[in-house]
């Protein structure tokens, strides 16, 4: 039975606790108690299981810390580790890469493309021409903000740095991942220039590699000075501009030498996108970098806030459109003519030409001002001008309207018909014939074959003299005297004096069929100012290098006479005719001057070529695509501009006559034998027209070609007869 008390359970219950361990008496007893609850006590000291959770919970806080401490010391040891195999593999990236380079023994920094500035008569530039477009010009001689600038806006730390910038790279790395995408880089100039000199603008990371070891050689073998003076001189500004030089002439037409403060942080701010941010471009976007450069300057100490101020405040610079400038006419026909004088360029050159800057100026004003204000109205869109002095040095020659739409060189690459400015060439050879300038000849419609040239309008003058002939441009007359001459005998006077196009030794060359070049035509009227000698036209008077050795230099030599002095000055009293009292009586400017007009077919080319015994000068206005102006002859706008020029040109200079001026000579009969030419007064005379179809049978008929015969030329021979 008191097992069976003994095994009996006793359910537990709170409060009851404390009661039963503190008594030893029976079950009975405790039972009792237990069935008498008191009020449960209160819980004024911690309970055993209280104290006891107390030491677990720091355990666990130390055991947190514990594992917290391991996690940081494994990250620590495994990014060790990673960072000695990053840099294992670095170096191992680098010496396979730099391995790819060429032996650093053999390493040199490379020649800078040769500049070739071109200077006028008087030293003043022209241009610079060359794949920089601009000499190299030392970091002590530009402008000191431009080195400041550049410095400021693209490596800041350039003077403290041996190549590579581990604190820019960092930055521009932390930049890159903020914003997602490439906004920073963290090259140096030195890497910049290296990058220049030696690489390929690739974005691999072979070449990256080869850019910094090349860097760090830079540093290694040249001064902070020497790199940033390479830097300045090589690096793209945009607009086809290599090196500071280039840039500042192209965007402000001066010298890096004296470039202002707000032009120096707009070239450096080019440097970031030199094409996008390319004043020529977007003057806007370029002014707004500028300022972001200025701002740079300012926060390093370089500028102060004054001067910030006043350099913001200048506008955007507009640029010109790239070599505007007729002058560039002539850079071209100066780098056209170098490499026959001195060979390759292979060094820095300077090339003295002969050209007057001045009268460049002039001539390109006449030209552009006489488009501009009767272009539309006379349908004429281009003119070209030449000017060359007795010696043959070319004084000023303009290739077209506007080098910068057009850099296609009319004076001397276009050939078009000179109508009858090449009547020169046909009177002279009638002189050297037996003829004189009071020769005479009927002047009326004349039948030559199947060819009836016209006067201009069709007006006839009867008996005529030859001066009177030319200075009125009368297309009958120059047509006899081609027959009575032989055309033969024309084109060998013409390629005597001067004209080198091949030429159609055809009757209608009399009326000037065959096409030349503005400068030929011109150089060939040379002699006739000059008293009959025939000079080289040249264009350059000296070529040396910067330090002075002189390689090339024209010397004249022998100059060989090509007109007798009696036929000089015939010749220039027949064409003074012209300026008096003839076609080109417009171009009197107070000089003693001649010279011939010309109008092609359908007023397609209107020419004036004249001279006085200081320059001659030739002048051509028409349309590129050969479409006819509205009525534009020889006597209107080339003979205003050619005035224009000429009066400038002389003003100041003594006056001089004109060789043989004092020519003159009794009326004579004239000798020379030549052929009966079938001549009517009227085309409706049923007598002329019986003459003409009995007689024209022993002339020699014209070879096809322009002008000549109605049925063998695409166009109306009219239109030929038109042009003077």
């Amino acid at each position: 039975m008191a097992r069976t008390k003994t095994s009996k359970r006793i359910e537990p219950t709170f409060g009851e606790t404390k009661a039963r361990s503190g008594t030893s008496g029976s079950g009975t007893r405790g039972s009792k108690a237990a069935k008498k609850p008191g009020p449960r006590p209160k819980k004024s000291t911690p309970s055993k299981s209280t104290a006891r959770r107390k030491p677990a919970a720091g355990r666990a806080r130390r055991r947190r810390r514990g594992a917290l401490f391991s996690l940081l010391r494994g990250g620590a040891y495994w990014s060790l580790v990673i960072s000695i195999w990053i840099g294992i593999a670095g170096v191992g990236l680098i010496a396979f890469y730099g391995a790819r380079l060429p032996s650093a023994t053999t390493w040199s920094i490379p020649d800078r493309p040769p500049n070739v500035k071109i200077l006028s008569v008087k030293d003043e530039l022209i241009a610079n021409r060359g794949m920089t477009g601009g000499e190299a010009v030392g970091l002590h001689e530009m402008s000191p903000y431009i080195p400041q600038a550049v410095i400021a806006i693209e490596d800041r730390r350039f003077y403290s740095h041996f190549g590579v910038d581990p604190i820019g790279l960092a930055r521009a790395m932390l930049a890159n991942l903020v914003h997602g995408r490439l906004v920073q880089g963290g090259s140096t100039l030195t890497q910049q220039l290296a990058k220049n000199l030696f690489l390929e603008p690739d974005r691999t990371i072979e070449r990256k590699v080869q850019e910094v070891l090349l860097a760090l050689w830079l540093e290694q073998r040249h001064t902070k000075a020497q790199i940033l003076e390479m830097y300045l001189n090589r690096v793209y500004f945009g607009s086809g501009s290599y090196g500071v030089e280039a840039a500042s002439r192209r965007y402000f037409g001066k010298s890096a030498r004296q470039v202002t403060l707000s032009e120096a942080a707009l070239l450096a701010g080019l440097l970031k996108a030199p094409s996008r941010l390319s004043p020529a471009r977007d003057p806007k976007a370029a002014e707004a970098r500028a300022q972001i450069v200025l701002s740079a300057m300012n926060e390093q100490g370089m500028i102060n806030g004054r001067e910030m101020t006043t350099a913001m405040s200048a506008p955007a610079t507009r640029a010109a459109a790239y070599w505007s400038g007729a002058e560039h006419y002539v850079a071209d026909r100066v780098m056209e003519e170098l490499p026959g004088l001195i060979g390759d360029v292979r060094a820095d050159v300077v090339v003295e030409t002969t050209v007057d800057l001045t009268l460049q100026k002039l001539a390109e004003g006449s030209i552009r001002r006489l488009i501009g204000e009767n272009g539309e109205t006379l349908r004429v869109s281009q003119g070209a001008l030449v000017s060359i002095d007795g010696t043959g040095a070319v004084r000023a020659m303009v290739g077209g309207y506007d080098y910068a739409n057009s850099q296609f060189d009319r004076a001397s690459e276009a050939r078009r018909q000179p109508g009858s400015a090449f009547k020169p060439f046909v009177f002279l050879a009638a002189l050297e014939q037996g003829r004189t300038p009071e020769s005479t000849r009927n002047d009326a419609p004349v039948r030559i074959g199947k060819w009836a040239p016209d006067n201009y309008k069709g007006k006839y003058y009867g008996q005529v003299s030859l001066t009177t002939a030319l200075a009125k441009s009368l297309n009958s007359v120059a047509a006899q005297l081609a027959m009575e001459v032989g055309p033969r005998a024309v084109v060998e006077a013409a390629h005597r004096l001067g004209v080198e196009s091949q030429l159609s030794a055809n009757t209608s060359i009399a009326l000037g069929t065959s096409e030349v070049t503005p400068l030929e035509i011109t150089a060939a009227y040379v002699p006739f100012a000059n008293g009959g000698y025939r000079p080289q036209v040249h264009i350059v008077r000296r070529v040396r290098t910067v330090g002075g050795k002189v390689l090339y230099e024209h010397r004249p030599g022998t100059v060989p006479r090509v007109l007798k002095p009696d036929i000089v000055a015939m010749m220039n009293a027949m064409m003074a005719e012209t300026v008096r009292s003839g076609t080109a009586r417009k171009a009197t400017f107070g000089w003693p001057a001649a010279g011939k007009t010309g109008t092609s077919q359908k007023a397609r080319d209107a020419w004036f070529i004249g001279y006085t015994a200081n320059l001659t000068t030739g002048v051509w206005f028409g349309n590129d695509d050969g479409t006819p102006t509205k009525n534009v002859t020889g006597g209107t706008l080339p003979v205003l501009a050619w005035r224009e020029f000429m009066e400038a040109a002389h003003r100041g200079v003594p006056v001089k006559v004109l060789p043989g001026a004092g020519w003159r000579r009794a009326p004579a009969p004239d000798q020379a034998p030549r052929p009966a030419l079938p001549v009517a007064t009227k085309r409706d005379d049923p007598g002329a027209a019986a003459v003409e179809r009995t007689s024209t049978a022993s002339i020699p008929r014209p070879k096809a070609g322009l002008g000549a015969s109605p049925e063998d030329a695409p166009r109306s021979i009219v239109d030929i007869i038109l042009g003077r």
